[in-house]
């Protein structure tokens, strides 16, 4: 594999890196910066920012709206964006229910659903997970049944990220008890608006409401929002996990974390006086997050050069998902040493919009316990890196 970019890559990649520069707001990078969460609104101005510049979907086709770009200019446009900390586009809409959308749904849906998509005037949610269907997400329970024209829903997603914010989720439900799990599965558009729908917050070790249960009571839905065929929606459900799975690894967020971690080393002290960049032992441990970031580097670069030449991404993405979310777990704890007492006293409040009180600890130190807290999740969303191994060695090495 040749890594090389070549001069017409080399000139977008400047063009990229200069229009982050200029358009990302400054009050963004601000909070960015100061490890402060992006509101909603924040999200939605800079993805409506990026729609103007054309560059919102990088990865649709161009009938669609999206860039026409190769899979390598794709490659150079996230790490830009990952090398200033600016937030991709909120995956659920671009890069989950719209490759779904694409493949499976028919024109009237795509009509309907996508330009909004790709404009963000739509928030959307996923609805996978039950109370007892994560990991072996086929035994799910929630259940559609057909009534005229509609749907008749009843049941409850759980882990749902940022539903609070959305106005549809797309869901999986049981339309067949008759036949194997997987088999009897649908997949639904739902609009959150609709009447019995009611949201339970869950709030995070990090203090944040981030995840919702979502209860459905004899919620109707139309059945113009079915997506392919009745019965089929396990089939999507995994073109979209395996899309899902690729966009976990991190490559350019480790980057920025990496660089954040060897600063704040370079700005802390041992008991001899000494920076802790220079003590061999701590060294170490960055030289062994570094050298293992290289290597996911060169393995999602695998996978775009397998991407070029037509192949979707496959099983593979499993491996991705795997090494790239406990990698970020394995910096954030080099970020709680490095921070000592300063991740103790931790006040979440201070990572909001509009803290008024004195920041406990230097940003990056004070952070830490937050980033760890929130990355816990990491390995479980996307599926659990004890089936992504599963899915391994039956796919992909053929046990």
């Amino acid at each position: 594999m040749n890594a090389d970019l070549t001069d017409d890559e080399l000139a977008f990649q400047d063009e990229a890196r200069a229009f982050l520069q200029a358009e990302f707001p400054a009050d963004l990078q601000a909070k960015v910066d100061a490890n402060i969460r992006l509101s909603r609104e924040d999200l939605i101005r800079w993805q409506k920012i990026l729609y103007k510049k054309g560059w919102a979907a990088p990865s649709w086709p161009l009938e669609y709206g999206g860039t026409g770009w190769s899979h390598t200019k794709k490659h150079i446009f996230a790490t830009e964006m990952g090398s200033i900390g600016a937030p991709e586009p909120v995956a659920f809409g671009m890069k989950m229910v719209a490759p779904v959308l694409m493949a499976y749904g028919n024109e009237e849906q795509k009509q309907r659903f996508l330009p909004d998509i790709l404009q963000s005037n739509a928030w959307w949610c996923q609805g996978y997970s039950e109370a007892n269907a994560g990991s072996d997400l086929a035994s799910l329970k929630t259940t559609a049944v057909r009534d005229g024209d509609d749907y008749i829903v009843n049941g409850s997603k759980t882990w749902n990220t940022y539903g609070q914010y959305a106005d549809w989720i797309f869901c999986l439900v049981r339309t067949d008890n008759t036949v194997k799990k997987q088999e009897g599965i649908s997949f639904l558009l739902i609009d959150m608006k609709s009447p019995g729908i009611t949201l339970k917050p869950i709030v995070l070790l990090d203090g944040h409401p981030e995840i919702n249960e979502i209860f459905f009571d004899e919620v109707r839905v139309p059945a113009i929002n079915l997506v392919g065929e009745e019965n089929k929606g396990w089939t999507y459900a995994k073109v979209l996990l395996t899309h899902e799975r690729a966009n976990i690894a991190g490559v350019p967020r480790g980057k920025r974390r990496l660089k954040a971690l060897k600063k704040l080393a370079a700005d802390t002290q041992d008991g001899d006086g000494c920076s802790l960049l220079d003590n061999p032992a701590f060294r170490q441990k960055i030289a062994e997050a570094e050298i293992e970031l290289e290597a996911l580097e060169y393995a999602e670069l695998r996978t775009v050069a397998s991407l070029t030449v037509g192949k979707a991404p496959g099983p593979e993405s499993s491996i991705l998902k795997i090494v790239g979310t406990e990698l970020a777990q394995q910096i954030d704890e080099l970020f709680v040493e490095l921070a000592g007492y300063n991740s103790l006293p931790f006040v979440p409040q201070q990572f909001e919009t509009g803290f008024e009180g004195e920041p406990v600890g230097p940003g990056n130190a004070a952070a830490s316990a937050l980033t760890y807290f929130n990355n816990r999740k990491a390995t479980i969303y996307g599926g659990s890196n004890e089936i992504q191994r599963n899915i391994i060695c039956k796919a992909v090495l053929g046990l």
